[in-house]
C-alpha cells in the first residue's frame, strides 16, 4: 500500500474530531471519504499531511512510518494536499502560486517543461500568468490549487472538497481533470461531499460520522447501500 493510516485520532481539547480512523491507498488507486460537514474529514487529511498532530494511531507512506515527520519531508516524499478553499495567494501572480508548489522540490532540471504543460493544459492561466490570482473565478481557482501540487510531482494527492462552490459544469472539468492525473499513474485520496459523482470515480469509499469511520468498501457496494443512499443521495 502506498498509504496506510491505522486507529488515527485527532482532537482539538475536548473535541474528538477523529476517532480510531483506518484507510488505505494503493498506488494509482483514488480512494473516497465521504462524510457530512464536521464529519472530521478536513482534521483526517491535515493529520495525514502533518499539519495537524495525531493524537494516536500510525500513517506509513511508501513503506515507510511518517506519524511524526514534518511536513516538508512528506511533501518531497511525495504527499500533497489541495486543500478546501483552494487558499490561493490573490496578492501573488498566477506563474508564482504555481511555483509555490514546486519549492520543496530538489529536481528543479524538467520544471520549465512541467510549466509549459500546466499552461497547456489550463489555458486560461497561461493566459493571464503575469496577473494577480485575485482576477481568476472559483473555478480556475481551482485548477491553479491543482497545478500547484502537481508541481510537487506527488505520488498521492489528496483533495479536499474540490468542487465546492463550483458550477456543475466546472465540477464535470475538475473530476475530469482527476480521472486524468489517476490514469498517468497518480493516486488520489478524495474528501467530498459530491456523494455519487465521488463514487462513481473512486474504486474504494469510507464513511466518516462525528470522526469515525462507519462503513468502507467498493464504491459499487456504496453506491447500491440503502442506508447510504437516504443519507446522502437522497433516496427513499
Amino acid at each position: 500500500m502506498l498509504l496506510e493510516v491505522e486507529d488515527l485520532h485527532v482532537r482539538y481539547g475536548r473535541t474528538h474530531a477523529v476517532a480510531g480512523a483506518t484507510l488505505s491507498v494503493a498506488e494509482g488507486e483514488i480512494v473516497a471519504v465521504l462524510g457530512a460537514n464536521g464529519a472530521g474529514k478536513s482534521s483526517l487529511l491535515k493529520a495525514i499531511l502533518g499539519t495537524v498532530k495525531p493524537a494516536g494511531g500510525r500513517i506509513r507512506f511508501a513503506g515507510a512510518e511518517i506519524t511524526q515527520a514534518p511536513v516538508p519531508q512528506r511533501i518531497r516524499d511525495g504527499l500533497v494536499l489541495v486543500p478546501e478553499g483552494r487558499r490561493i495567494l490573490v496578492s501573488m501572480t498566477i506563474e508564482e502560486n504555481l511555483l509555490l508548489g514546486a519549492g520543496l522540490r530538489r529536481d528543479r532540471a524538467t520544471l520549465p517543461r512541467e510549466m509549459d504543460a500546466i499552461y497547456d493544459r489550463f489555458s486560461n492561466l497561461a493566459a493571464r500568468r503575469d496577473m494577480p490570482a485575485a482576477v481568476l473565478s472559483g473555478g480556475e481557482q481551482q485548477m491553479l490549487a491543482i497545478g500547484r501540487a502537481m508541481l510537487a510531482k506527488p505520488r498521492l494527492m489528496m483533495l479536499d472538497e474540490p468542487s465546492l462552490g463550483l458550477s456543475p459544469l466546472l465540477v464535470d472539468r475538475v473530476f475530469s481533470l482527476l480521472r486524468e492525473l489517476n490514469g498517468g499513474g497518480m493516486a488520489v485520496l478524495l474528501v467530498e461531499q459530491n456523494t455519487r459523482k465521488t463514487l462513481e470515480l473512486a474504486a474504494r469509499g469510507s464513511v466518516l460520522e462525528l470522526g469515525r469511520m462507519v462503513m468502507a468498501g467498493s464504491a459499487a457496494s456504496l453506491l447500491a447501500d440503502e442506508g447510504l443512499q437516504r443519507a446522502y443521495l437522497g433516496a427513499g
